[in-house]
């Protein structure tokens, strides 16, 4: 048996976007039915510690901002 993911959005995750309230639905609808399908697990990979460390940074640029 296949274990489900659960997808959970940080708070703010979404604070940058910049469609409409109805693109935003559609797009999380999108990303709850891709882990529901299991296409997450088939596309996973791993970072790169160099991609990991631009990630953390982007997310520490984006604290200092608010």
């Amino acid at each position: 048996m296949t274990k489900k993911l659960k997808v959970v959005f940080a708070p703010g995750c979404f604070d940058d976007f910049e469609g409409t309230q109805e693109e935003l639905d559609e797009l999380v609808a999108e990303i709850k039915s891709m882990a529901e399908r299991g296409e997450f697990e088939e596309n996973f990979r791993q970072l790169s510690e160099e991609e990991e460390k631009e990630i953390l940074r982007m997310l520490a640029d984006r604290d200092t901002r608010q």
